[in-house]
Formats: structure tokens, C-alpha cells, sequence
């Protein structure tokens, strides 16, 4: 065997490993026994120092030295700039630091858990604590050795790689304005009228199946079930998602789904050439998000499939207080204010992750400190959206993400609206007859267009390479800012 050979079959080895972790995530948050958390942590340790050990092995390093990335196909050149760069990352991080990360954020989250069902934020305080005070560590160990200008950049790299805050900030900075102008004008204008009624939580799980069907969610290789914050896991021939149930609004469930479904269906479509590689799962959390984004909004709230799912409503749960396709498309697509960033509507979803975006990167950069962030996040609260927040659960304890140190995750949200804006535009461009298809719940021309274009390469190409590839343009924020404004004056009539 070759040394690229061993250094594959090693690879594969890894990656297999890292599944299992990934399915020791997923039980927690589905059907884990509450009173297990403090073993769990345990097994995440332990789980991690083998990962960690193998990412690390001087052997890994002998093979990457004696391989030549110019003599190999596409597919080995793109597995070695990510295995090179995942060691060169991975040899920074003591083994001792690794394993701590993993066993603290995994008693974070039931701690967190518990503080946002009792609204007690200092009750999670001197956890969280711990949990900056190990990712810092973890960023300037990260650091060392490149040009990432701060702490915050370095942590970015693990979910964007080639991103930066002072991208992102620039970026972001030509949404705001545009976003707040759209909503001013939205919120002077009559509402549409919203669903009324209970619905039932088993009928509801019940139509995600069959619109996760109809996204192209293959059940032979997943399945849906429910947890306190949707998510989508695993990769290839074992992808999971999971929603949540509210008997007074079903659309949470219905989206929800319909978002954790992009996810799974970009790892499902990945080629199986690349299984259990580095290249057979999605390239960036970004890229990621187009695909769950696109899949949620300009597809399944768009008017055409919208008409479909009003059938599907209607026959499933029968009156719903609206009485036709236009009004429940409307409905559909209310902009109104709210707490809850998984809930908001696409004017708005986005202010939300720039608050995020901007506190955390005062937290990890060191200049604002955890017992000051309810404060803080209040503050910008009120100030971005024009309403004080009532309770800390709808506040800064209302995502997983930072209990679980995901620090750099949150701006990949609106990275990946950014994204699903430009490939909404392209596939439109190719694809002028898809109302025709979505109207009868038929998406297939859609996602065989993203599994063509972009899913079916998985990290072939670096993040932005691959939006590039598939639009055939450079990622602007512009698409993305047309196609709302176009939408919602449509909706409203301005």
C-alpha cells in the first residue's frame, strides 16, 4: 500500500469514530435518561481523547510529509488539504485541553437545560464560565502561528474556514440597513391574518414525515424524532433530524422539519465515493445553512408550495381559521415581532444572529464579561427590535450554542441566507417553470438542482469555492436582500 492509502484507510477509521460521538449527541438530546448527564460527560471525555490521539498521531504527520498533493487526483488533493489543515489545527490543542472541552460542554447542556426551564441565568453562570474560560484557551492555542487577528477568527476557522469577522462584520453591515427598512415599512402596514385552533402533536409529527418525503428525506438511511432545540446529525448512510411539537402552532414543527431536512439531504446526497471521509460531509456550517435555508424559505414558504402545503393542512387537521391559499401564504410568511430566533420570520431571522454575532465575539475576545451578558443582550435587544425582553429563557439562554461552545457557529446562520439567496437566484435562472412543480408538492426539480450543482460534492471545494461553482457568480448579500424585498411587498402591498 502507498502511503496515501494507509493514511485513507486511517482517515476512514477517524471519521467512523467521530460518527459514534455524533450518535452519543444525538441520544442525549432525544431519549437519554435525565439523571445520565454526569456519565455522559464521562464517555464524551473518553470518546475525545481517543479522537483527539488519533488526530494528532505522529504517524498522521509522517504520511502528510511523505505524500505529494501535485501527484494525486482531485479527490486525494482535496481529502489532503483537509486532513492538513485539520492536523495542523488538531496538533495545537493539548490532548488534556480537548477532553476537558468535551466533558464540561456536555454537562453545560443540562445545566443550561435546567436554567432556561427555571429563567435562572445565574444558576448556569459559573458553568458557562468555564466553558469561555477553556474555548479562550483552546483559541490561543489556535492562534499561535497564523494571521488571525483575535481570538473570536481563530474559533471561526472550525465552522467557515477562509472566513473572517471583519468579513462577516462588513457583510453584515450592508444587511442591517436594508433589513431595518423593510421591516419599518412591514410593521406600518395591516397584518395578515393568522392560523387559529389546537393541533394535534401526533398529526403534526405525522405531516413532517410526509414533508420530509417530499424535500427527498430518505427514511431507509434516517428518521425524525424530537428534541428540546431541532438539529440534524450524522452523515451518509445515518443522517437523524429532529423537531418540536406545539399544539398551538404547528409551523414551528412544519419548518423546523423542513429545515432540518436540507441538512440531512445534503449529507445524503454527498457521493458515497467520499463515505466516511473528510470530504463526505458538508463543507461548512455556511454552505450548510444555504441548504437548510433554501429548502425552509424561498422553497417550502414560497407561494407555490405553500398552496400545496395548505391541501396538506386542511386535510390533516381540517379548519385552521384561514380560508384559502393566498391567505394562508400570507400567514405563512407574517412578519411580527418575537423573542425566539428559530421562530422569526426571513426579515427578521437575521438581526437576531448579528446580535449574536457581535456579543460573542466581545465574549471571547475578552471584552465582556458573563455575569454582564443579560444586560448586554437586553440592551441590544430592545434597541434592534423595539421591545424589551420579558424573561431570560427568550433571552440570552435561549440557544444551545454557547453552553456547548459553539463560539463562531452563530454568523454561519446568516452566511448561509446569504448563500441560499444567490443559489435561489441561479436555480431560478435554470429552472423558470419550478412554481408549476412546487404547487403540487413536487420539489424534486429544486433539490436535484442543489444535489447536482453543490450537495453531491460534499468538501470537494473550499466553502466559497463551492457556492461559486454552483451560481456561477461570487456571493453578494444582494439576491438575498431582492428576493425579501420583492417577497414581502408583494405580501403587503407596498
Amino acid at each position: 500500500m502507498s502511503a496515501f492509502d494507509d493514511l485513507l484507510a486511517y482517515v476512514r477509521t477517524t471519521e467512523a469514530l467521530g460518527q459514534i460521538a455524533g450518535r452519543l449527541s444525538w441520544d442525549q438530546e432525544t431519549v437519554m435518561p435525565r439523571g445520565a448527564a454526569e456519565q455522559r460527560g464521562e464517555e464524551f471525555a473518553a470518546i475525545e481523547s481517543v479522537l483527539h490521539a488519533r488526530r494528532v498521531d505522529p504517524q498522521l504527520g509522517a504520511w502528510l510529509s511523505e505524500i505529494d498533493d501535485a501527484a494525486l487526483d482531485p479527490f486525494a488533493q482535496a481529502l489532503m488539504r483537509h486532513t492538513r489543515r485539520s492536523y495542523a489545527r488538531n496538533t495545537k490543542v493539548p490532548a488534556d485541553l480537548a477532553a476537558e472541552l468535551a466533558r464540561v460542554t456536555s454537562v453545560a447542556q443540562g445545566i443550561w437545560a435546567e436554567a432556561r426551564a427555571r429563567d435562572d441565568f445565574a444558576h448556569f453562570a459559573p458553568t458557562f464560565e468555564e466553558v469561555v474560560k477553556l474555548r479562550r484557551e483552546e483559541a490561543a492555542a489556535l492562534k499561535e502561528g497564523t494571521d488571525h487577528v483575535d481570538l473570536w477568527d481563530a474559533l471561526h476557522q472550525d465552522y467557515e474556514p477562509g472566513s473572517s469577522g471583519a468579513e462577516l462584520e462588513a457583510m453584515f453591515g450592508a444587511l442591517r440597513p436594508r433589513l431595518v427598512a423593510l421591516r419599518d415599512k412591514i410593521m406600518g402596514a395591516d397584518q395578515p391574518k393568522g392560523l387559529t385552533g389546537t393541533y394535534d402533536e401526533d398529526k403534526q409529527m405525522a405531516l413532517t414525515g410526509i414533508l420530509a418525503g417530499a424535500f427527498g428525506y430518505d427514511f431507509d438511511h434516517g428518521r425524525i424524532d424530537k428534541a428540546v432545540h431541532p438539529f440534524s446529525s450524522g452523515s451518509g448512510l445515518d443522517t437523524r433530524i429532529t423537531t418540536r411539537t406545539n399544539p398551538e402552532d404547528p409551523l414551528n414543527s412544519i419548518y423546523s422539519t423542513i429545515h432540518e431536512t436540507g441538512h440531512a439531504c445534503y449529507e445524503q446526497n454527498i457521493s458515497r465515493d467520499y463515505l466516511l471521509t473528510p470530504l463526505g460531509a458538508g463543507v461548512s456550517m455556511g454552505v450548510h445553512e444555504s441548504q437548510s435555508r433554501i429548502y425552509e424559505n424561498q422553497l417550502g414558504r414560497s407561494r407555490a408550495f405553500t398552496e400545496y402545503l395548505f391541501g396538506q393542512m386542511r386535510d390533516m387537521f381540517g379548519e385552521i381559521g384561514i380560508d384559502s391559499a393566498e391567505g394562508f401564504y400570507a400567514a405563512i410568511n407574517r412578519v411580527t415581532p418575537g423573542y425566539i430566533r428559530t421562530e422569526a420570520d426571513e426579515v427578521q431571522y437575521n438581526l437576531h444572529v448579528l446580535l449574536r454575532f457581535d456579543l460573542e465575539r466581545e465574549i471571547i475576545n475578552g471584552s465582556l464579561d458573563i455575569e454582564d451578558l443579560p444586560e448586554a443582550w437586553d440592551t441590544r435587544f430592545e434597541a434592534d427590535f423595539g421591545v424589551k425582553v420579558d424573561k431570560i429563557s427568550n433571552g440570552c439562554l435561549q440557544d444551545v450554542h454557547w453552553p456547548t461552545g459553539l463560539f463562531g457557529y452563530f454568523p454561519t446562520y446568516s452566511l448561509g441566507n446569504v448563500y441560499a439567496g444567490c443559489l435561489h437566484k441561479a436555480l431560478r435562472a435554470d429552472l423558470p417553470d419550478l412554481d408549476a412543480q412546487l404547487v403540487k408538492g413536487d420539489t424534486s426539480g429544486a433539490t436535484g438542482w442543489l444535489k447536482e450543482n453543490l450537495q453531491q460534492f460534499g468538501g470537494l471545494r473550499e466553502p466559497r469555492d463551492t457556492i461559486v461553482h454552483a451560481c456561477g457568480f461570487e456571493p453578494s448579500e444582494v439576491p438575498l436582500l431582492d428576493y425579501l424585498e420583492e417577497k414581502f411587498a408583494g405580501i403587503y402591498g407596498f
